[in-house]
């Protein structure tokens, strides 16, 4: 294995659509959600180590994550486990963890992926990576991994590329906002928009220099703490300096603003697993298009569904279309499945 190579999995999410089953304490990254024997990030840890060295893998999480990560993740050294003291998006986590790497190996080339996707084709996965860290080893680029779109989802962010560029990996023209429904299904008509995956690959030396370039206070700040970087002294000035930083996603910090961006469309099938209707997706369903897990059920004049609940709970179900039934400890959702991006608002409230 190369040892230039290099992973981080960002599992600092809380997953508020996939409540009441996904909290704050328990968060859906630590979750077997499709019964597979694995939770969403060991699979994610074991997909990369694939390809990348399992010690250069870090895992960038919220502190009170920390005992679960080293619980599902047994060959992972605390030292590979970066705490964020403080939830501040995806930029500030990115460079804190580069400017790690940068220190043990300037030559690095990395891959940031979110710790709760589910990729059934791992070879394919594994052939795209590698044909991106082939191409940022070369370049000065910072490249994404686009998904092939299969309907207009009004959930995801795109991407958009150049059409007459018949070249396999291809110039980003620009990131587009999560649209409604008629403009994704203009998007697909197009035909050279992909969804954002939120899959960034390039050299540590391509993204230091962009932070440089686009987010000069923020790479200061960083950079104060370089000597602390992989020593005793490094938990200290991350604690005390963290928060300091901007709440700024990367796409916003640096790729919408940077030239060099570029993109792969993806081989490998995909699901983000952001909801209970894209778990239902992926589940085994009935001859009614319901899906369930762990509960027994009896079901009469019902199609569509989505029912999770505890296994010895009976659940008895007629007359009801496209819906969510999560029954969890103390709460009972029942909620449309046209709905379910409110859910997180819902979780907001409760706690407001």
């Amino acid at each position: 294995m190369n040892k230039n190579y290099y992973a981080i999995i960002m599992a600092g999410g809380v997953g508020s659509r996939f409540w009441p089953v996904s909290t704050t304490e328990f968060p859906k990254q630590f979750h077997d959600m499709l019964g597979s024997g694995e939770t969403l990030i060991q699979k994610t840890f074991s997909r990369l180590s694939n390809i990348i060295p399992a010690e250069n893998i870090l895992i960038l999480t919220n502190e009170k994550y920390n005992d679960l990560v080293l619980e599902q993740l047994p060959t992972v050294n605390q030292e590979q486990v970066l705490l964020e003291p403080a939830m501040r998006n995806t930029a500030p986590c990115i460079l804190y963890a580069s400017l790690k790497i940068k220190k043990q190996n300037p030559n690095a080339v990395m891959v940031v992926a979110p710790s709760d996707h589910w990729i059934e084709d791992e070879k394919a996965f594994c052939d795209n990576l590698q044909q991106c860290f082939d191409f940022c080893a070369a370049e000065n680029a910072l490249m994404t991994l686009g998904i092939q779109p299969t309907f207009p989802n009004t959930g995801f962010g795109y991407i958009e590329y150049d059409k007459s560029d018949s070249n396999p990996i291809k110039k980003v023209s620009q990131f587009r906002e999560k649209p409604d429904y008629e403009t994704a299904k203009s998007f697909l008509e197009n035909g050279n928009f992909l969804w954002n995956g939120g899959i960034f690959i390039w050299s540590v030396k391509a993204i230091i220099n962009s932070f440089e370039e686009f987010q000069p206070q923020m790479n200061a700040l960083f950079l104060e703490g370089f000597d602390s970087y992989n020593t005793n002294k490094e938990a200290d000035f991350i604690s005390q300096n963290y928060a300091k930083s901007e709440n700024i996603s990367i796409d916003y910090a640096v790729l919408e603003k940077a030239e060099n961006v570029f993109v792969l469309p993806a081989t490998f099938d995909w699901n983000d697993l952001g909801t209970w209707g894209s778990l239902h997706e992926k589940l085994d369903k009935d001859e009614n298009n319901n899906a369930v897990v762990n509960a027994t059920v009896l079901l009469n004049n019902s199609s569509s569904n989505i029912i999770s609940t505890s296994k010895e709970k009976l659940v008895i179900i007629d007359g009801l279309e496209d819906f969510i039934i999560v029954d969890k400890d103390n709460v009972l959702l029942i909620y449309p499945k046209s709905k379910e991006q409110e859910i997180k608002g819902i979780v907001a409230k409760l706690k407001g």
